[in-house]
């Protein structure tokens, strides 16, 4: 399924949507320059628990990336391709029901930012957040989230250091934050727990 961003470039996307769904949720993957793709564990994990709860899901190739046209943007040019995501599932969730975005490493960096210029969002899922390279005060607009805010990080994750997360978690102090053990910055053999933190926060959150 092909989506157009406002600035023109077509992304490569994977739509999955119920028949009548209860809610919606934007998928970002991590950086594409070292491999990161729509095709991702983590991303796919997400997807997949998200769409358990009758969600419908998009994940996308951001610009540059597989079948997507256009260049990597460092970051900047890929917030119009989360953009053309989220009015996409918009498009496709009944008003009232709650829309959210989720991203993965660079992928949590980008929706960060998308995020913080749409606070009725009913939600933004942060999985390990690369502040070992992104200075945590960036996320301090999302602070408005409340609980609304999910922060999934490892406790050995050398992206996301526990230090660098403290300090995230001083700008956004009502966060809902879940730090499974031993998890690197891959989730290798984690994706279970990560995919419990995310149901668990949904239902309470979100009341799916």
């Amino acid at each position: 399924m092909p989506l157009t961003t406002g600035d023109g470039v077509t992304l490569e996307a994977l739509l999955g949507a119920p028949p009548a769904p209860r809610g919606g949720a934007v998928i970002c993957h991590p950086h594409p320059l070292y491999g990161g793709d729509m095709d991702n564990p983590v991303v796919v994990r997400l997807a997949e628990v998200f769409s358990e709860m009758a969600l419908a899901t998009i994940r996308f190739n951001f610009r540059g990336t597989g079948g997507s046209a256009g260049a990597h943007g460092a970051g900047v040019d890929e917030q119009h391709d989360v953009e053309a995501a989220r009015a996409r599932i918009a498009g496709l969730v009944e008003p009232g029901h709650p829309v959210i975005l989720a991203g993965y490493s660079f992928g949590a960096a980008v929706a960060g930012d998308v995020a913080i210029k749409h606070p009725e969002l009913s939600g933004v899922v942060l999985v390990a957040p690369p502040l070992a390279r992104v200075d945590p005060k960036r996320f301090a607009g999302l602070a408005g989230f409340g609980e609304r805010l999910l922060i999934i990080a490892g406790s050995d994750d050398e992206i996301c250091p526990r230090d660098a997360l403290a300090r995230l978690r001083e700008f956004t102090p009502q966060a809902t934050v879940d730090l499974i053990d031993t998890a690197n910055h891959f989730f290798f053999g984690k994706l279970y727990p990560l995919g419990q933190a995310a149901t668990a926060w949904a239902h309470r959150v979100l009341h799916l």
